[in-house]
């Protein structure tokens, strides 16, 4: 009995497969990848045998496998009986995402949280003293809010100007404070300098940020930032709810994992496109 194959247990040379039944999950395509895996910038040609190790296979599945990615294009054989990544490889999804920009990537994955988790999703960028909205998708909000693509909001008073404040240097977080009035948009807007610089330092530690009515009653929002390989802030996340929904606790609790997975996968999208995946712009 092939012990790879008991109850609990992932069968050698497969990729992690997380949110699926594994009776869906075909495993010749998990290894196919997990060959294509095994490349990188320190490995680019390697022979079977060091490809059979890198991938966690064994040699003559690692020998048919690269056969068959050859003879499809993928992989192609180079001196010393070695083997590199070929150039169709950028097919799998450079062409599409040279044509899109963060936002229309967005999209999706924002519409998967509404209604289900939230009743508003999207994602900003921060354009001097604001937050300029970029993709937004809202079903069932209680309170009417404008935040079309390009509208504009105060950063210093929204938990998603907030997120991307707190991940850049205080002199600059005191910079863009500074550049403009800041105003009470509700009883619970913080404007004083000293205050916003303290949320800031919390949310910098805890790595989101929250909003109870400060910038639009009835509403609680949590925000995370989209950093780039730097830590630097290039977008941000944010999920909404009706207050009457759940309190903020609740929000974290239930919204923020979903608003850092989409955080993530957009931080890492733009990493491994290589600047193929554009950044939005602010008008």
């Amino acid at each position: 009995m092939d012990d790879s194959k008991t109850k609990g247990q992932q069968p050698k040379g497969e990729a992690a497969i997380t949110g699926e039944n594994p009776k869906n999950v075909v495993n010749s395509v998990a290894k196919a990848f997990s060959v294509l895996h095994a490349f990188s910038a320190e490995e680019p040609a390697m022979t079977i045998s060091e490809v059979a190790v890198a991938a966690d296979l064994d040699r003559g599945t690692a020998y048919r496998l690269i056969h068959t990615l050859v003879a499809l294009g993928y992989l192609r054989a180079v001196p010393n009986k070695r083997f590199r990544l070929a150039l169709k490889c950028l097919e799998l999804g450079f062409l599409v995402l040279s044509t899109q920009d963060v936002a229309q990537h967005a999209s999706p994955l924002l519409q998967e949280c509404v209604p289900r988790i939230s009743d508003a999703a999207s994602v900003g960028i921060l354009d001097g003293a604001d937050v300029v909205f970029m993709q937004r998708v809202e079903q069932g909000l209680a309170r009417h809010v404008d935040r079309r693509p390009g509208k504009r909001i105060p950063a210093y008073a929204s938990a998603l100007g907030q997120a991307m404040l707190a991940f850049l240097p205080r002199e600059q977080q005191i910079a863009i404070l500074d550049s403009s009035p800041r105003v009470k948009l509700s009883e619970r807007t913080l404007t004083d300098l000293d205050d916003l610089l303290d949320r800031l330092v919390l949310v910098r530690e805890q790595g989101y940020a929250v909003s109870e009515g400060e910038n639009a009653y009835g509403l609680c929002t949590v925000a995370v930032p989209v950093l780039n390989s730097a830590g630097e802030p290039v977008a941000g996340v944010s999920l909404t709810v009706n207050a009457e929904r759940m309190s903020a606790a609740e929000l974290v609790s239930s919204a923020l994992p979903s608003a850092r997975e989409i955080a993530q996968e957009l931080a890492s999208t733009l990493h491994f496109s290589a600047g193929a995946l554009k950044l939005p712009t602010a008008n």
